[in-house]
C-alpha cells in the first residue's frame, strides 16, 4: 500500500506528498519521542520533500517541452497559413485564370480570373466541382461563341477528347469578339493545372496585320493589273467582282463608274453593247450559266467582238477559292493581218487560177504545136519549178502552234494551192516527157507493198473527209517496172476513185496472174458511160465533174494512158454507170530474190531524228530559194553556210578550213561549174561528205550524175520531209 496513487497526476501527487510533509512536521512539533522516532519521521519528510522537488522539476522540464511544442506547433500552423495565404495571393496575381483540380478531377482551386467572362456559371466553379461537370456548364454558357455549325454537345464531347491529353492548347472564342487560350497540363500527382489567358489584343493585333497584308498585297495586285495590257477582272464564288484594271473597262467599252467592286457578272453582262458579239459558239446565256456553276467550271475560250473594229480573245478560268478570272487580250491587229492573209491567198489563187488559164490556153496551142509545146515546158519548168521550191519551204517554216486557228487555217490553204500548183507542174512535165518520147524508165524489181501502203496514208484523209470507206488490201508482191510512173499511175487511178466518188467506198487491190500481177482500182461512184471511154484519156478532159482547178486539170488518166502504153502495161476499164467504175493495170512479177525493206525505191521513215548543231553548206544561185532553204534547215537545228555560186563556195571554205557535216549544191548554178562538177571537187579535197544534189531539172543525164556519184538527186519543188530525211542520216 502506498501514500500516492500512480495513477494521479503529477500536480496531484505534489500537492498530496506536501500535504504529508506539514502533517509530519506539525505532528514532531507537538510530540516528544525519546526513542528518536521523530527524527526518523524528519529524514522520511525530508526525503519525501527531494522526491516531491525532484517531481516538481521533472514536471517543470516537461511543461517547458510541452510549451516549446505548442511554440513550434503555432508557429508551424502559422507558416502554413501564411504559405496558404501567399499561395492564393500568387495565384490572384496570375493575369490568367487558374484552376487546379486533383487526381480524382475534382475542382480544388481557382482565382478570381477564371471564367471570370462568363459571368452566367463563375459562381457555380466552386470546391469539389467535377471536370466533367465544369465543361458542360461552360458548354452551355452564354457567353461562349460556338464555331459555324456546332453545337454546344458536340464542343463538349470534343473538349473533354482534349482532356485525355496530357498536355492540350487550344483556343476559344467568347462572345463580343473576345478570345482566351485555354493550357491545360498534368501535374506530378495525376492532377490538371487549366490557364486561360486573355489573347484577343493578338489575335486583333494578327487579324490587323493581316487586313495590312492583304491590303498591300491587294495594292500590288491591282498595280500589277494596272500595267498588263491585257484586260482582267477576278470574281469571288458569289460571281462578283472584287477586282479588275482600268484596261477591262476600256476594251469592253464599259464606263469606269460602272465597274465597282461587287459589281454581279450578270450586271456587267448585261452593260455590254449591244453590237457586242460572241463567237466559237459561245452566247451571253452560256456564259452565265457557266458563272453560276462553280462545280461545272472548266475553262473557257472564245472570242468577242464589235463590228470590224475591236476583236477580243477571252479567256476565262475558275479559281480554287470558287471564283474566277476571265482576261481580254486585244487581237484586232492579228486578225486583220489574218484577214489580210486570206485575202492574199485569195488573191494568190485567183493568180494561181489565172496562170492555170494561161498554161491551159498555152497547152491548147501547143496541141497544134506538139514539139513546140514541149521545149515550152521544158525550158519553163526550172523557172516555175524553183520560186514554187522558195514558197513551199517559206510556208514550212511558219509553226502552226504560234498562229491562230484562222492563220493556221490559212497557212493550210496556202500549203494546199502550192501542193496543187505542185501537182499540176508536175503533170504536164510528166505529160510533156511522155509526149515527145525523152521520159526514161528505170525498169527494176519493187515492193508493191510499200507503194499500197504510201498511197493509204495519202489519200485516207481524203477518203475520211469525204465519208468514203477506203480499203487498200496489203500485198507482199514483187514487181519489175519503174516504181516513180507505176507510184503516178496508181495514184492517179486512187485519187480519181476517192475524188469523184461521192458516197459508198472504194477498193485497191491486187491479184496474181500467172506471171504478173492484176492491180484493180473499185469505186461505187457515178460510174463512166460507154460513150466517154474515149474521151477521159484524153488531156484536159472531165465528165461530169464540177471539180476545181485544185484537184487538177483533168490530166490524171491522160498520163495513165501514155505511162502505162510506154512501160508496156495493159490498162483495162470496166464501168456500170449509177454503179461505180473498176480500172485494172496489169504488172509483170519480178523474179525471186531475198526482200530489202531498205531498197532505192522504197520512201522510208527517217533513220532517227535530227541532230542539232550540224554544219550544212548550202550552195544555190536562186536568193529566195536560198533563203527558204536556210530557214528550213534551221529550223530543223542545223547550222547553214549558204552562198550563191561554185567559186565563192570553194573560196569560203578555204577561209573557214572547216568540213562541214553536209553538203546540198543546185546544178544548175550559172556559168562556171555545175553542182556535180563542185561535188567533185569537194570530194577530191576533202574526202567523201554526206550530200544532196536539188534541181528542177528532169533531164535523164543528171540522174545517171547523181548516181554515178553516190548522191541522191533531190526534184524541185522540195518537201521538208526531204529536208528533214537528209539531216536524220547525219544522226
Amino acid at each position: 500500500m502506498t501514500l500516492i496513487n500512480p495513477a494521479d497526476s503529477v500536480e496531484r501527487q505534489n500537492e498530496k506528498l506536501l500535504r504529508i510533509t506539514r502533517s509530519l512536521m506539525r505532528r514532531v512539533e507537538q510530540q516528544q519521542d525519546p526513542s528518536g522516532l521523530a527524527y526518523a519521521q524528519f529524514e522520511r519528510a525530508a526525503l519525501l520533500e527531494d522526491q516531491v522537488r525532484s517531481r516538481t522539476r521533472d514536471l517543470e522540464r516537461a511543461l517547458d517541452l510541452l510549451h516549446d511544442s505548442n511554440l513550434q506547433l503555432e508557429q508551424a500552423s502559422a507558416e502554413t497559413e501564411a504559405a496558404r495565404a501567399n499561395l492564393a495571393d500568387a495565384i490572384e496575381a496570375v493575369h490568367e485564370g487558374f484552376a487546379l483540380f486533383d487526381s480524382q478531377d475534382r475542382l480544388v482551386l481557382t482565382n478570381s480570373r477564371f471564367c471570370q467572362d462568363m459571368r452566367d456559371i463563375a459562381d457555380q466553379l466552386t470546391p469539389g466541382l467535377r471536370f466533367d461537370d465544369y465543361v458542360d456548364l461552360v458548354s452551355r454558357s452564354a457567353y461562349l461563341a460556338l464555331p459555324q455549325g456546332e453545337t454546344g454537345l458536340a464542343w463538349a464531347l470534343k473538349r473533354k477528347a482534349r482532356h485525355r491529353e496530357n498536355d492540350a492548347m487550344f483556343n476559344v472564342r467568347l462572345t463580343q469578339d473576345l478570345w482566351l487560350q485555354v493550357s491545360e497540363r498534368r501535374t506530378a500527382s495525376n492532377g490538371t493545372v487549366v490557364l486561360q489567358t486573355d489573347v484577343t489584343d493578338l489575335i486583333r493585333l494578327e487579324r490587323k496585320e493581316r487586313a495590312r497584308l492583304q491590303n498591300k498585297q491587294a495594292r500590288l495586285i491591282a498595280a500589277t493589273l494596272e500595267h498588263l495590257n491585257q484586260g482582267v477582272c477576278i470574281f469571288d464564288d458569289a460571281a462578283r467582282l472584287i477586282g479588275w484594271n482600268a484596261r477591262v473597262a476600256e476594251l469592253l467599252r464599259l464606263p469606269l463608274t460602272r465597274v465597282q467592286r461587287g459589281a454581279s457578272f450578270g450586271g456587267l453582262i448585261a452593260q455590254l453593247p449591244e453590237d457586242f458579239g460572241l463567237s466559237h459558239g459561245m452566247s451571253r446565256k452560256r456564259l452565265l450559266d457557266w458563272a453560276d456553276r462553280p462545280a461545272r467550271r472548266g475553262a473557257l475560250r472564245f472570242e468577242a467582238t464589235q463590228g470590224a473594229a475591236l476583236t477580243l480573245d477571252a479567256f476565262a478560268q475558275g479559281l480554287p477559292d470558287g471564283g474566277f478570272v476571265i482576261s481580254f487580250t486585244d487581237v484586232t491587229a492579228e486578225r486583220n493581218a489574218a484577214r489580210a492573209l486570206r485575202e492574199m491567198n485569195e488573191r494568190l489563187e485567183a493568180r494561181v487560177a489565172e496562170r492555170t488559164t494561161e498554161l491551159a490556153s498555152a497547152l491548147a496551142e501547143a496541141e497544134r504545136a506538139n514539139a513546140s509545146k514541149s521545149r515550152f515546158v521544158a525550158a519553163a519548168s526550172h523557172d516555175l519549178l524553183q520560186p514554187l521550191s522558195a514558197a513551199k519551204l517559206f510556208v514550212g517554216t511558219f509553226s502552226g502552234e504560234t498562229l491562230s486557228p484562222t492563220g493556221r487555217e490559212t497557212l493550210g490553204k496556202i500549203s494546199s494551192a502550192l501542193g496543187s500548183l505542185e501537182h499540176i507542174i508536175e503533170a504536164l512535165l510528166d505529160m510533156s516527157k511522155l509526149d515527145s518520147g525523152r521520159a526514161a524508165f528505170d525498169i527494176r524489181p519493187i515492193d508493191l507493198g510499200q507503194i499500197f501502203t504510201a498511197l493509204d496514208t495519202q489519200l485516207e484523209p481524203l477518203a475520211a473527209q469525204k465519208g468514203l470507206g477506203l480499203r487498200v488490201r496489203p500485198t507482199s508482191a514483187r514487181v519489175e517496172t519503174d516504181p516513180s510512173y507505176l507510184r503516178r499511175i496508181l495514184q492517179n487511178l486512187l485519187g480519181n476513185a476517192v475524188r469523184y466518188t461521192r458516197h459508198g467506198r472504194v477498193l485497191m487491190g491486187a491479184r496474181r496472174q500467172g506471171d504478173s500481177v492484176r492491180i484493180e482500182v473499185w469505186d461505187t461512184g457515178p460510174g463512166i458511160a460507154h460513150e466517154h471511154r474515149d474521151m477521159i484519156f484524153r488531156e484536159f478532159s472531165r465528165v461530169d465533174a464540177p471539180a476545181s482547178a485544185s484537184e487538177g486539170l483533168g490530166l490524171g488518166l491522160a498520163i495513165v494512158d501514155r505511162a502505162c502504153a510506154g512501160l508496156g502495161l495493159p490498162l483495162d476499164l470496166r464501168s456500170e454507170p449509177g454503179r461505180g467504175t473498176v480500172f485494172s493495170v496489169t504488172v509483170p512479177l519480178a523474179a525471186q530474190a531475198p526482200r530489202n525493206p531498205a531498197s532505192r525505191g522504197s520512201r522510208l521513215s527517217p533513220p532517227g531524228a535530227p541532230v542539232p548543231g550540224r554544219v550544212v553548206f548550202l550552195v544555190e544561185n536562186d536568193a529566195d530559194l536560198r533563203r527558204a532553204l536556210t530557214l528550213s534547215l534551221e529550223g530543223l537545228g542545223a547550222d547553214v553556210i549558204d552562198v550563191a555560186n561554185a567559186r565563192d563556195a570553194l573560196d569560203l571554205l578555204d577561209e573557214l578550213e572547216i568540213t562541214p557535216d553536209a553538203l546540198m549544191f543546185d546544178e544548175d548554178l550559172g556559168p562556171g561549174m555545175t553542182g556535180t562538177e563542185l561535188l567533185r571537187e569537194i570530194t577530191e579535197r576533202y574526202g567523201p561528205i554526206p550530200a544532196r544534189i536539188i534541181s528542177a531539172h528532169r533531164a535523164a543525164g543528171l540522174g545517171k550524175r547523181c548516181k554515178s556519184l553516190g548522191v541522191p538527186l533531190l526534184s524541185k519543188p522540195l518537201d521538208g520531209r526531204d529536208l528533214e530525211h537528209f539531216l536524220s542520216e547525219l544522226a
